[in-house]
């Protein structure tokens, strides 16, 4: 934090204001492709749902629900049917999508810093950075969260089952 101003992740020498950063933020596109692979996962039973009725629901844009439904559809996450029964279901049951499989799809990666991301070239700074133990713990911790809920954990939560871990 400089003044009140907090630092960039990306450069200690900008800033920006407080909450303005763009690490860290998962888009609306990530919230929107979870609900509504959580309207999916609800009515996994009913067969195929139409992008009208998921964006009736969750009241999301149909136009911007038919793009994030390309990505999950390309993504091998769900499966469509064409004509007048047609719509999207769930390609797996429900336990078999955690909401890191989701966000990863449509967001790409969600590491906190760029020295984190995979792929990504080594940090010249890793043999010295003293911070870096706590990029790796903050990925981790984001990792063992995202990884560990399941959309069958958002229904069960959604409808009050939901037990504590």
């Amino acid at each position: 934090m400089v003044g009140n101003q907090a630092v960039s992740a990306e450069s200690p020498h900008k800033s920006k204001a407080a909450g303005t950063g763009d690490r860290m933020k998962i888009s609306t596109k990530g919230r929107y492709a979870l609900r509504l692979m959580y309207e999916l996962a609800c009515h996994a039973d009913e067969g195929y749902l139409n992008i009208r009725a998921i964006a009736q629901r969750q009241q999301i844009s149909e136009k911007y629900l038919e793009q994030i439904i390309a990505m999950l559809s390309r993504g091998g996450c769900v499966i469509s049917s064409r004509g007048a029964q047609g719509g999207y279901r769930l390609a797996k049951p429900p336990e078999a999508y955690t909401v890191g499989m989701i966000l990863r799809l449509t967001e790409g990666c969600l590491a906190p810093v760029p020295c984190m991301q995979e792929g990504c070239a080594p940090c010249e700074r890793a043999e010295c950075c003293p911070t870096q133990f706590v990029w790796e713990a903050l990925d981790n911790a984001i990792s063992g969260v995202i990884d560990r809920i399941t959309l069958a954990d958002i229904v069960a939560h959604a409808r009050g089952e939901a037990q504590q871990q």
